[in-house]
């Protein structure tokens, strides 16, 4: 049996928004770390956060917060490989982790779905992500028995780059259409903000004329 756990990337150093936590920011009155855990809960066995610094500002979330444990701000792979070493030792029970970034508050509600799916019927290792053709390395599908070989990437080889290790083995696509908007869309940048308040907006709108 698969059973896929859910781990939010919130370890970045956030350059471009001032320092600011992204996962903190508001979208249609509700943190961006909240829309992710809405989005994503339903689709796993459980939650876990990889954020780095002072947990307790995320307290209010009631979620597991996992630091890195590679020096020096490694980028999300680090966050990746805490995520499957905590899931290893907290939760024995877990085969895969599904990884998102916290900045992503438009997350397909089928995400885990077809990315097993799509790893499945590859035979591949891992599964990622993709919109209109575009891979989003940082969403993916991995097996909690690829972090030892994660580790030695990171910590003997210095590697960085999700796509780098990544080449290193088979790796199945699942693609999203881009229309009406990305489900991917996350936010970098100040302006970002606004745009994802128009289409929390946009979105809202057309749930309501559905019901």
């Amino acid at each position: 049996m698969t059973e896929i756990h859910g781990l939010i990337l919130a370890g970045g150093l956030a350059r471009r928004m001032d320092g600011r936590d992204k996962a903190l920011v508001e979208i249609g009155g509700r943190p961006l770390l909240a829309h992710v855990m809405a989005r994503l809960a339903p689709q796993v066995a459980g939650l876990a956060l990889n954020a780095n610094g002072d947990a307790a500002r995320f307290a209010a979330f009631h979620l597991p917060v996992v630091a890195d444990d590679v020096p020096g701000f490694a980028g999300p792979l680090a966050g990746v490989l805490a995520g499957l070493d905590w899931l290893a030792r907290e939760r024995p029970g877990a085969t895969h982790a599904a990884s998102v970034a916290a900045d992503t508050p438009f997350l397909p509600t089928d995400l885990v779905a077809r990315l097993a799916e799509a790893r499945v019927a590859a035979g591949a290792r891992v599964a990622v992500a993709a919109s209109g053709g575009r891979r989003h390395p940082v969403i993916a599908l991995w097996p909690v028995d690829l972090r030892v070989d994660l580790r030695r990437a990171l910590v003997e080889e210095d590697v960085r780059k999700i796509e780098w290790f990544m080449r290193r083995h088979a790796v199945a696509i699942a693609d999203w259409p881009v229309t009406p908007f990305d489900p991917f869309f996350n936010i970098n940048a100040p302006e970002d903000v606004a745009e994802a308040q128009r289409l929390f907006a946009t979105q809202d709108a057309a749930t309501s004329r559905h019901h």
